[in-house]
């Protein structure tokens, strides 16, 4: 194998990953949402398509709030999420821009402080996987800062840039509310300038505020 052709192999091995991860949070699929019945009356709050940053344009739409883990793995946190006691909602515009939301109720706000813990350092470590999983390929992740809600939510931003391919700009709020933790996941292509971060700490605020409404 040449040179050339293993990178060519490498960039486009990375393209994938990046459009994995980008389909991961548009595609509102019929095995996604309908993985198993939702009980609403026992499911947490979650937000609702005009809580999420508002798209340029297109109007967002929202799938319904069901048990279990989304058919595709959220991005940078695919081995942090427990499917025990998880719920979640997806969200697509009619562009590249999608969202996700998971909601985990844990056995105790121990356990609800271990899985928010996992789940930050899993956003914190994702830009370095990504660069060590996908040789030529960049990344980096930003520290958006804690947003005050309840027991406390923090926001991150992660870019990634495969070689020769489209560039991906993540946005991540993890949050605690007693012994529940909910992540929302945004991305798009673009980079760190595309995100709408006051608008996302805003909609990651709203994620908490309302998991026991």
């Amino acid at each position: 194998m040449t040179i050339r052709t293993r990178h060519r192999r490498t960039a486009t091995t990375a393209a994938v990953a990046v459009a994995t991860a980008l389909t991961a949070l548009t595609a509102l699929t019929t095995a996604g949402t309908a993985q198993a019945a939702p009980e609403r009356s026992t499911a947490p709050g979650f937000l609702s398509a005009r809580e999420l940053p508002p798209h340029p344009f297109s109007p967002w739409y929202e799938g319904e709030v069901a048990r279990g883990l989304p058919e595709f793995p959220v991005f940078c946190l695919e081995e942090a999420l427990p499917a025990k006691g998880a719920w979640h909602r997806q969200f697509h515009t009619e562009y590249d821009t999608g969202a996700v939301q998971v909601t985990v109720r844990t056995a105790g706000v121990g356990a609800a402080r271990r899985l928010a813990a996992e789940a930050k350092a899993s956003v914190r470590d994702c830009a370095a996987d990504f660069r060590e999983r996908y040789p030529g390929a960049s990344a980096r992740w930003k520290d958006y800062g804690r947003v005050d809600v309840e027991e406390g939510a923090h926001v991150y931003g992660v870019h990634t840039a495969p070689p020769e391919s489209e560039y991906g700009i993540h946005l991540f709020g993890v949050g605690r509310d007693g012994r529940t933790v909910t992540v929302v996941a945004w991305g798009q292509m673009g980079t760190f300038e595309h995100a709408p971060v006051k608008d996302f700490r805003e909609t990651t605020r709203t994620a908490v505020d309302k998991l026991y409404r």
